[in-house]
């Protein structure tokens, strides 16, 4: 990893490249449309041609280690070339593992996933904050000690989880600002909004951290959305597009750099 904080990394990437960060999903679904077959080596086959059509041109690629994991050791290792290959383009990798617990098994999952001599090392890993804020702080110490950075779910684009988190959203948000206290241009620890949501209980405007927006394109979201939803605090969005830039194998970069150039366009100060 670069020793630069993570916040200021992300921040030159959006600035060089816009805001947009692509979904690696190789779901078996995904992979029987692309003709591969669900298997290792088709996970292998999916995963690198994503990373040779976005590793150059998305800020940020976020894989989805639930389709690794399903295939053990040799999903695992196909998921370490992958962020290997991401990391030597120069791309950053937030993996998408939702990780949250106490005590020694939360600064495990640190080691694991921000640790530098760790191989599924990532720029950022997202987190659950359910335990209770508080019980990411060994994450947050070791993305901080390792210029990485975490992303605490908040408010998802999944509709039934709004009676769940709509409570709390507020407690997250307020543990996130505190954690960015002092840190520019972006702080170490962002959040997951959904693009999906119809508006927003809380002001964003202090958070101090990059919003991860997922939700854009398949779950029924649009570049124009994000106006809408992040007008205040634009600056600091990552949407996350997945399925409507991966549907067809031979157009996902010429998707990715629509959906890159439509989100920049809305997000544009």
């Amino acid at each position: 990893m670069l020793n630069e904080p993570f916040g200021t990394r992300l921040r030159a990437r959006l600035d060089k490249y816009g805001p947009l960060c692509v979904g690696l999903d190789p779901s078996p679904e995904l992979l029987g449309a692309w003709g591969l077959d669900d298997s290792p080596a088709g996970l292998d086959r999916f995963s690198r041609t994503v990373v040779d059509a976005v590793g150059d041109v998305a800020a940020v690629v976020k894989p989805q280690p639930a389709f690794f994991e399903r295939w053990g050791s040799r999903g695992l290792a196909v998921l370490e070339r992958v962020i290997a290959d991401l990391r030597d383009a120069g791309t950053l990798v937030i993996l998408d593992a939702k990780r949250g617990d106490i005590g020694s098994t939360m600064a495990a999952y640190a080691e694991a996933y921000l640790d530098h001599g760790s191989p599924l090392a990532v720029d950022a890993v997202t987190l659950h904050p359910y335990f209770g804020f508080a019980s990411l702080e060994a994450a947050i110490t070791s993305a901080v000690a390792n210029d990485a950075g975490v992303f605490v779910l908040a408010r998802t684009s999944n509709p039934e989880a709004a009676p769940l988190q709509s409570p709390v959203a507020g407690q997250v948000f307020a543990g996130v600002e505190a954690a960015n206290a002092g840190h520019a241009p972006l702080g170490p620890v962002g959040v997951v909004v959904g693009a999906t949501l119809p508006s927003l209980d809380h002001p964003l405007d202090r958070l101090g951290g990059a919003i991860l927006a997922p939700g854009v394109g398949a779950q029924g979201a649009s570049p124009a959305d994000l106006a809408r939803l992040f007008g205040p605090v634009r600056h600091a969005v990552v949407p996350s597009v997945s399925r409507a830039v991966l549907a067809d194998p031979e157009r996902i970069r010429e998707l990715t750099l629509h959906y890159r150039d439509e989100c920049a366009h809305h997000l544009s100060p």
